[in-house]
C-alpha cells in the first residue's frame, strides 16, 4: 500500500477557498490524498456563502466537519497549494508547491461561490491525476 500524501490548501484566513478545497478533496480524492487546510491569519468561522454553496451543490455541511485552522494545526504536508492570495508560507517544508491562483469569491454571490467550487473541483481532479501517475 502506497503511503497517501498529505495536501494542504492554505490561504490567508483559512475561511473560503481553502476550506472549500479541504472539503472537496476530502469528497473525490480521499483515495489519492489526505486533505487539510489552514490560514495564515484567523477567522472565527467560515464563510457563510462558501459554506451555503458547498452544501448546497455537493451535500457537505462544512460548518458541521470543519473549522478555521492556522499554519501551526498542519501535519508535516507533502504538497502545499495556495488559493492565489500570494501567501508567503516559509515555515511549510515540502516536497511539491503550487498556487491555483484563485479569486476570492466573498461577498460576490452565489455564482461566484459556486464557480469557484467548480475551478477547484477541476484544479483537484487534475491534482489527484498526478498524484495517482506518480508525477507529485
Amino acid at each position: 500500500m502506497i503511503k497517501k500524501p498529505k495536501v494542504a490548501f492554505v490561504c490567508v484566513h483559512n475561511a473560503c477557498r481553502s476550506q472549500m478545497a479541504e472539503a472537496l478533496a476530502r469528497q473525490f480524492a480521499a483515495d489519492a490524498m489526505e486533505s487539510y487546510s489552514a490560514g495564515t491569519e484567523l477567522k472565527a468561522s467560515i464563510d457563510p456563502g462558501a459554506v451555503q454553496t458547498i452544501k448546497q451543490h455537493y451535500g457537505i455541511d462544512m460548518a458541521e466537519t470543519q473549522r478555521p485552522k492556522l499554519l501551526a494545526e498542519l501535519p508535516a504536508i507533502d504538497i502545499l497549494v495556495t488559493m492565489g492570495c500570494n501567501v508567503q508560507c516559509p515555515g511549510l517544508p515540502c516536497r511539491s508547491r503550487e498556487d491555483w491562483g484563485l479569486e476570492d469569491p466573498s461577498g460576490k454571490g452565489e455564482a461566484a461561490y459556486l464557480a469557484t467550487a467548480r475551478e477547484i473541483e477541476a484544479k483537484l481532479e487534475s491534482l489527484k491525476h498526478r498524484i495517482c501517475a506518480g508525477e507529485m
